[in-house]
C-alpha cells in the first residue's frame, strides 16, 4: 500500500517529467494546434471595401448614418477537458507500466500543456459508471491534485462504458472544450455512437488510445491462465494453438476497425500509445494533424 511519501514522490516525479515534456515540445505545438476556437467582439470600426457584410454593425450604423463592422478576436483561453478512463482493463501492462499509469502520464502532460496555454482544466474519471468529476480551473495547485488523482484514484467499477461518459460529458460542460478521451475504448456493449455525435457536435474531441502489445496477439507461450480485470473471470488459453493466436487477433483487429471507423466519421483525430513506448511522439503527432 502506498504511504503518503510515496505518493507525494511519485506526484514530484510526473510534475517534472511532464512539466519538462509540454515546455520543452509542445509549447508551440499544443498553442497551435487547440488554439481557442470561439470568438470574442472586440470593438467596431468604419466599414472596408472586402468586410464581411454580416459583420455590419446596423444599430451603430444607423447612429453615425456610416456603415460600421464588429472586429472579433478569437478566444485565447479554452476549458480542457481529460476524460480518463479507469476501468480494470487498465491494470495491464507487459512493457514494464501498465495502461493505467502511462495514461496518468500523458494525461498530466496534457493538463500542463494547458495550464502553459492559460487554460483551465478539468477530468473526468469513468468506468461503466463517472466515478469522479474534477471540475474546470487553472493553476499549479489544481494540476497537481488532478495528478495525484490519477495516480491514487481507486474506481468503484471496473467496466467500461464510454456512452455514459460522453453522454455525462456533454450534460455538465456546456461551453465548447477541447477535450481528450485517455482509454482503450475496451467498451464490450459498443453502442456509444450517439452520444460521440452529440459529444463531437458540441466539442473539440480527440481520442488516445492506450494499448498493450500483447492485447492485440498472443504469444506462443502455452497454457495460460487470462484473467478479465472488468467481469473478473478467468480462462484458461492454449497459446501454443495458431487457431486460437488467429482467431484472437482477428478479433482484436475487428474491435480497433470498429473504433477507427466511428472516430473517423465524426472527424475525430485519434493516435495509440503503446505501454513501454515514448509518448511524446504520438502526442506530437495528434498535435499535427490539427495544424
Amino acid at each position: 500500500m502506498n504511504t503518503e511519501t510515496d505518493i507525494l514522490k511519485r506526484v514530484r516525479k510526473i510534475e517534472i517529467r511532464a512539466k519538462g515534456l509540454s515546455r520543452q515540445l509542445f509549447s508551440g505545438e499544443y498553442h497551435s494546434a487547440f488554439k481557442g476556437r470561439g470568438m470574442a467582439f472586440s470593438e467596431v470600426r468604419e466599414y472596408q471595401y472586402g468586410d464581411d457584410v454580416r459583420n455590419i454593425d446596423w444599430n451603430v450604423t444607423a447612429r453615425l448614418n456610416h456603415p460600421y463592422v464588429k472586429i472579433f478576436e478569437e478566444e485565447r483561453e479554452m476549458t480542457v477537458m481529460l476524460l480518463v478512463d479507469v476501468s480494470g482493463s487498465n491494470l495491464f501492462g507487459t512493457k514494464g507500466e501498465l495502461k493505467r499509469d502511462l495514461i496518468a502520464e500523458v494525461a498530466a502532460t496534457l493538463a500542463f500543456s494547458a495550464i502553459s496555454n492559460n487554460d483551465k482544466v478539468g477530468v473526468i474519471f469513468f468506468s461503466d459508471q463517472i466515478e469522479k468529476f474534477i471540475p474546470p480551473k487553472k493553476g499549479s495547485t489544481h494540476i497537481l491534485r488532478i495528478i495525484r488523482e490519477l495516480i491514487t484514484f481507486e474506481p468503484q467499477s471496473n467496466g467500461t462504458d464510454l456512452d455514459e461518459a460522453l453522454r455525462y460529458f456533454s450534460n455538465v460542460i456546456k461551453k465548447r472544450s477541447t477535450a481528450f478521451v485517455l482509454s482503450d475504448f475496451a467498451d464490450n456493449d459498443g453502442l456509444w455512437e450517439d452520444s460521440l455525435k452529440i459529444a463531437a457536435k458540441k466539442h473539440d474531441l480527440s481520442a488516445i488510445r492506450i494499448t498493450d502489445r500483447h492485447e492485440q496477439s498472443l504469444p506462443d507461450i502455452g497454457l495460460v491462465k487470462m484473467h478479465d480485470n472488468e467481469t473478473g473471470l478467468d480462462q484458461w488459453i492454449d497459446t501454443s494453438s495458431a487457431s486460437i493466436r488467429e482467431q484472437f487477433a482477428r478479433q482484436q483487429a475487428l474491435r480497433n476497425a470498429k473504433t477507427e471507423a466511428l472516430l473517423k466519421k465524426y472527424g475525430i483525430d485519434r493516435v495509440d500509445i503503446q505501454t513501454g513506448d515514448d509518448f511524446a511522439k504520438p502526442l506530437i503527432k495528434l498535435f499535427k494533424m490539427r495544424q
